[in-house]
């Protein structure tokens, strides 16, 4: 964001759900480097979620933990009060938890996180936020692309999962174009050194190198949050998908 002038985030406060590590976490540092508020939340990590904040705090920026399933509406409930408790407003709402690659996870957990807990954050979260406020739910090529490039087996279930948390999200546009919301989709290529890219990567041996091979170039976890945090103060649509990496599945389209 280096190209602004000053801070295009001050006074401003953002939620960055699943912001313990990751692409969450360096989205969180980046939004707070330009001045906003962050609720960094965790499910149950906690201390690398008290480290994310420290690294902002030690920068000069403000931000607070919040261990939160969001899978429950207390959960979903007790994010949404700390942005207001310690910051008193709720400007930017970055949707980037996601999951359902884990082992032992109920037969439903990844439609539970992927698509029902995305919108009962964006529902719970929009009675307080202000007209001009922005909301970034961030996906992957594999899962946006589901329904016209085939993706891993291994990986089908949770793309499907996130492609109907994407459609359900878009289904609120209207309603919140009539806030003066506007919602903002970042879909990724695979990106080096995720919990899901290692995950994917065990459960089938070189798929992260074929990809790579493929794509020509897969994206960092920083580079792909610094495209994300732009997103924050982009002059786009409302509805807008922004593509990072993977030219060969635009090209498929």
């Amino acid at each position: 964001m280096g190209e602004f002038e000053g801070k295009t985030l001050q006074g401003k406060t953002a939620i960055v759900t699943g912001s313990s590590r990751g692409i969450g976490a360096e989205v969180a540092k980046l939004l707070a480097a330009e001045g906003a508020a962050v609720v960094v939340n965790y499910r149950q990590k906690a201390p690398r979620a008290e480290k994310v904040v420290a690294g902002i705090e030690s920068a000069g920026g403000r931000a607070v933990a919040v261990g939160a399933d969001l899978t429950t509406q207390e959960g979903v409930q007790s994010l949404v009060s700390a942005a207001m408790e310690n910051f008193g407003s709720l400007d930017l709402l970055v949707l980037n938890a996601s999951g359902g690659m884990e082992a032992g996870v109920e037969e439903n957990y990844a439609l539970k996180l992927n698509r029902d807990a995305q919108v009962n954050m964006l529902n719970s979260a929009v009675p307080l936020m202000p007209e001009g406020s922005r909301v970034i739910f961030v996906t992957s090529h594999q899962a946006h692309f589901i329904d016209t490039v085939p993706t891993m087996p291994e990986y089908e279930p949770v793309a499907r999962s996130k492609r109907a948390g994407e459609d359900a999200l878009r289904e609120l546009v209207p309603n919140l174009s009539s806030l003066g919301i506007s919602l903002v989709v970042v879909s990724g290529d695979m990106i080096e050194g995720t919990v899901t890219a290692t995950l994917l990567d065990r459960a089938n041996p070189g798929a992260i190198e074929a990809r790579r091979s493929e794509a020509g170039k897969l994206y960092s976890v920083q580079e792909f949050a610094a495209e994300v945090a732009k997103m924050a103060t982009a002059e786009v649509e409302t509805g807008h998908t922004e593509y990072v990496g993977g030219a060969d599945y635009l090209a498929a389209q």
